[in-house]
């Protein structure tokens, strides 16, 4: 569950509800998933972070199913369950196949952020990002997240 909990269309203020729409449009969706709605509790990064990433994530010199695989791959490389379902879902929708994915190279960038604010704020994964092969990652991640939890930082020593 996310830390500050999940900013519903229904409840989201105005500034937020219209950075939502703009999600939807852009993406020519319905819904909007956890990891917005997760940051959402916080609008000045949910703008600034949308912003960021459609700009990014538009065509470039880059396609986007090329920019969607270099996520994949930096999302792996930073363990966040939530990009690595999330963007691999959007690469095969763009499409990437086995072979391409298995040639995959870590690449920095913009990712590196989102990684880490997903983390930072344990956002669940989407049902529509759980494809059968994609629940056993996530399963597995956060069994290391409970296990770390469990055990505490290097160094610490645990009273329990």
């Amino acid at each position: 569950m996310a830390i500050l909990g999940l900013i519903e269309y229904k409840d989201a203020s105005p500034e937020v509800r219209a950075v939502y729409d703009d999600i939807m449009a852009t993406r020519k969706t319905d819904w909007i998933n956890n990891f917005w709605k997760a940051i959402a509790n916080d609008p000045v990064t949910l703008r600034r972070t949308w912003d960021d990433i459609k700009q990014i994530m538009s065509p470039g010199a880059l396609d986007p199913l090329m920019k969607e695989m270099i996520y994949v791959a930096v999302s792996v490389s930073n363990q966040c369950g939530y990009c690595i379902a999330s963007h691999t879902v959007s690469a095969r929708n763009k499409g990437m196949t086995n072979a391409m994915f298995q040639e995959l190279m870590a690449v920095v960038g913009m990712a590196n952020e989102t990684n880490r604010l997903a983390a930072g704020y344990q956002v669940e994964i989407d049902d529509q990002f759980k494809p059968q092969a994609a629940r056993g990652i996530a399963h597995r991640s956060a069994e290391r997240s409970e296990d770390f939890n469990r055990r505490g930082t290097p160094g610490e020593t645990s009273r329990r």
